[in-house]
């Protein structure tokens, strides 16, 4: 007979690009019933208006695994929401939380979905991501710089649209534009490209341009952008970037 589960219960909960109206329904009603939540300090701020008097425990960044180990812990006797930016399961806090729970104790876990900072890059940029396409981090903190070196050379030259997370932050400020030089090996110049930044949130920017001029808004690209390179179907109309998916080869329209 296995143990018998905690009296409590532990939510992971994707909360967003950071707007409060892209925050789920089922997230909002999770962690309007907890007791806890815990995350981030940045992320409990977007979350503000709705979480109100429910007591908080707040982070920075590099403090995820007491983060982890402080929900598991207190979920044992209570409900407890540990959240994350966009989608747990996307740079979340899901596979580590859920790692603390395979050593710590027999909790019962629930994951909440949450739109990702891809989808809402993409849906500011028109329609760059409808077909295949490669999600990479070009944080180097927890992947060796030549497995992500790797996965870019990869990627460009099997023509995926590339979406580029946590592009450049104030101590790897070379990686973004060696990322670059790897897709220009295997991509036209012309190929579009967007950079959107605080996708939802206030100081939102968003830039149309090529692969070939990216460089030229290298000055913007910091941890709160999101870049995409099309790919070689990928073309730019009305200051958006279409990818078609294959309809132009079955049908007339």
């Amino acid at each position: 007979m296995s143990p018998s589960l905690s009296q409590g219960k532990l939510y992971i909960v994707g909360i967003g690009p950071g707007g409060i109206e892209h925050l789920t329904k089922k997230a909002e009603k999770v962690l309007l019933a907890s007791e806890y939540v815990i995350g981030n300090g940045t992320y409990l701020d977007q979350i503000a208006p709705v979480i109100k008097d429910i007591k908080r425990i707040r982070s920075g960044m590099g403090g995820e695994v007491e983060r982890a180990k402080k929900a598991v812990e207190l979920s044992s006797e209570h409900v407890v929401s540990i959240v994350s930016g966009g989608d747990a399961n996307v740079y979340g806090m899901a596979g580590l939380v859920l790692e603390v729970v395979q050593k710590e104790g027999n909790i019962d876990v629930e994951i909440i979905p949450g739109v990702t900072a891809v989808s809402a890059a993409a849906s500011l940029l028109g329609a760059p991501i409808v077909t295949d396409f490669a999600v990479i981090s070009l944080s180097d903190l927890l992947t060796p710089v030549e497995m992500i070196e790797k996965r870019f050379k990869s990627a460009a030259e099997a023509d995926f649209v590339i979406a580029i997370y946590n592009p450049k932050s104030r101590n790897r400020r070379e990686n973004f534009g060696r990322a670059i030089e790897i897709i220009r090996k295997y991509r036209n110049d012309d190929t579009p490209a967007g950079i959107v930044k605080s996708a939802t949130r206030e100081g939102e920017t968003v830039i149309v341009t090529t692969l070939g001029k990216i460089m030229e808004h290298n000055d913007i690209v910091d941890m709160s952008t999101l870049v995409l390179i099309g790919n070689s179907e990928s073309r730019l109309w009305n200051n958006m970037i279409i990818t078609p998916r294959g309809y132009q080869r079955k049908y007339e329209y």
